[in-house]
């Protein structure tokens, strides 16, 4: 645990997280707060309460990238105010609103969501040093598994036994406080060594294949974590135990949690694509669990690659992105998660109508695995390249380069042919 008493004991680490625990607890809430809203509060269908998730998700996606450009223009104090004050303005006039401008508004307000994920990641990669970089993203992605584990099953508790619009209320006033909370933080997103950061760099020259090997990864693993939760519940429900969902999903959270911790505390990089890799394969036996118990042992054989799988996306992305577009490169990586967790569970409801509850499990570990081998193959027709100046200077001991083949042979030894690893970068 000592990579984790150093990344907390850099000034302002734990404050920041605390902060945007808070943050992103009231983001994952915030989908199944409309839906319950529309459901109880309005008395419509979920059909319609899907309208609804599905508006806010494609805001959401939308908008990553474009407040990642106002971040790298102004700064985070500016966007986290600006965005907090519009999430003020939705959430108080939820219970007021129709279906139709509710769709409008819940479209808006996605675009100005409340960036506390991309902030904190940015800020990881300018607070820490390289050494201390893959616990700092483990503890961030642990953060995030905590933050589903927390926020919809309390939200739902509270819609059930109030009023649905209070519930938005909670939800919008948590959201706030945490965007204001990290605002008057206003954590540095620049290391002191990475130079001037006012001349941004052109996309062409970090929007390269290996990034777009992340996002595709980024995508993969997000799309397979929604899928795999729809195919445990179809599972369960055609056992007649449906009631033990939630013991399973719980199972999965604790089983990523672990998992993330022992990433972060690895003493040698992995390449990216190998934790989401594991991942896709761990998924697919699941579909041969037909009890919750088993179910369960499944879940938490593949929810150990969870978060690692996440951490690695993470700290890929603060690699190669360099610090003068680092907020769009970061608002990218959201926008690809957003986009991976919409389109996740459609795509496996459509295989388990197709076929069985099993092929859920089948194509959410297909999908990560087919994610995996994209990241792998468009990493290797990158070719080798140094770091433009406005990335600054690597700290903690990095290489200038990101070479094609590593040189550490323990990280090559696990990798199949044809499959680059960068010891140095630890991108796909």
């Amino acid at each position: 645990m000592t990579r984790y008493r150093q990344v907390l004991a850099v000034p302002g680490m734990a404050s920041l997280l605390g902060v945007s625990l808070l943050a992103r607890t009231a983001i994952t809430s915030a989908v199944i707060a409309l839906m319950m809203h529309v459901v109880l509060g309005l008395d419509m269908n979920y059909a319609a309460a899907g309208g609804v998730a599905a508006t806010l998700t494609t805001g959401l996606a939308l908008g990553g990238p474009l407040l990642g450009r106002m971040i790298d223009r102004r700064g985070p104090r500016t966007v986290l105010s600006v965005t907090a004050v519009a999430q003020v303005v939705f959430w108080l006039s939820v219970p007021a609103l129709p279906y139709g401008a509710l769709l409008g508004a819940a479209f808006a307000a996605g675009l100005l969501m409340v960036p506390a994920q991309s902030v904190t990641r940015q800020a990881i990669a300018a607070m820490t040093t390289g050494g201390q970089r893959r616990a700092a993203f483990a503890l961030e992605s642990v953060q995030g598994e905590l933050s589903y584990m927390v926020g919809p099953p309390i939200v739902i508790l509270c819609a059930a036994n109030t009023s649905p619009g209070v519930v938005t209320w909670g939800v919008g006033a948590a959201l706030v406080v945490g965007g204001a909370g990290m605002a008057l933080l206003n954590p540095s997103l620049h290391a002191e060594d990475e130079g001037d950061v006012a001349d941004r760099p052109r996309r062409r020259e970090w929007l390269g294949p290996r990034m777009i090997a992340v996002l595709v990864m980024a995508f993969g693993t997000t799309m397979l974590l929604s899928g795999t939760d729809l195919a445990i519940v179809a599972t369960l429900e055609e056992a007649g135990q449906v009631s033990w969902a939630a013991v399973v999903v719980a199972a999965y959270g604790l089983a990523s949690i672990i998992g993330g911790l022992v990433y972060g505390a690895l003493s040698r990089p992995v390449p990216t694509w190998l934790p989401l890799g594991l991942l896709g394969l761990a998924t697919i036996p699941a579909g041969l669990a037909h009890h919750w118990l088993w179910l369960c042992v499944a879940a938490v054989g593949a929810g150990l690659f969870a978060a690692p799988a996440l951490s690695a996306v993470a700290d890929a992305v603060s690699r190669l992105a360099p610090a003068g577009a680092r907020g769009e490169a970061t608002g990218l990586q959201s926008s690809a998660l957003s986009a991976g967790f919409a389109l996740g569970s459609p795509i496996v409801g459509g295989a388990i109508d197709l076929s069985v509850p099993a092929g859920g499990f089948a194509a959410a570990g297909l999908a990560g695995l087919a994610a995996a081998l994209t990241g792998c193959l468009l990493s290797r027709r990158s070719p080798v390249r140094t770091r433009s100046p406005s990335a600054g200077s690597p700290r903690g001991g990095e290489n200038t380069v990101f070479p094609q083949h590593g040189e550490d042979r323990r990280a090559a030894a696990i990798q199949p042919p044809h499959c680059p690893v960068s010891p140095s970068s630890d991108v796909a």
